[in-house]
């Protein structure tokens, strides 16, 4: 890849900490839901959710194969915050990398629309993407679903080996690289598997350390 790529950028523990307020408030409001809606208790509810997780990737995606969930009911009651602007965590600094990395942006992110477009309004950095593809917009195929990214790709016209996904998950990285992207791995572990090309501790090292045969 000697040209300017398309980075395909996830959102949440990508480029914003989503682990201290967001996601604990999203996994107790999918236990209420599915407490309220499959009429179980919260012991059967959250092992539910764990065991959908694990199986799909997305919690949402066990709910609608197993249980006719409506995603966009689910969705939205399940990403409504009390102050989300008093919940976001993320690094001033983001803005500055974002301007300077060449090349296409585009969010790919298993989150609603909604609350994705809050997030890229609330952090200051939406005017630095071309694209936000939230998981409505690839017809509720969360990744690491296969079928997420293609029509992403379709809908894009992109070719795979023109793209770089930036993520926090292996599993999504490993469709991403099956494909034949390149690899971000966002993450402090000091493993780094076959299918990622680099490992960042914070997606802020984008502006001096990239993947091999990404043009700087």
């Amino acid at each position: 890849m000697t040209h300017a790529p398309v980075w395909l950028f996830d959102l949440d523990n990508t480029l914003h900490d989503a682990s201290r307020h967001i996601f604990p408030h999203i996994n107790r409001a999918m236990v209420d839901y599915i407490c309220r809606h499959l009429e179980v208790d919260e012991e059967q509810a959250i092992r539910l959710r764990q065991q959908y997780w694990l199986r799909y990737g997305a919690t949402l995606l066990g709910l609608m194969r197993h249980h006719r969930v409506d995603p966009r009911h689910f969705l939205w009651h399940t990403h409504q915050f009390p102050d989300l602007r008093r919940m976001v965590v993320f690094e001033r600094a983001l803005r500055v990398m974002l301007r300077r990395l060449p090349g296409r942006k585009i969010i790919f992110s298993n989150a609603p629309g909604h609350y994705s477009r809050a997030i890229l309004e609330l952090t200051g950095i939406v005017r630095h993407f071309d694209a936000l593809y939230s998981v409505e917009r690839v017809a509720y195929q969360p990744k690491p679903a296969i079928g997420g990214f293609r029509l992403l790709l379709h809908r894009e016209r992109l070719v795979a080996d023109r793209c770089v996904l930036v993520d926090d998950s292996l599993a999504n990285l490993q469709t991403a690289k099956r494909l034949g992207m390149k690899t971000v791995w966002i993450s402090r572990s000091t493993r780094q598997p076959a299918w990622v090309d680099s490992r960042l501790n914070s997606v802020l090292e984008l502006t001096y350390r990239r993947p091999a045969g990404i043009r700087h």
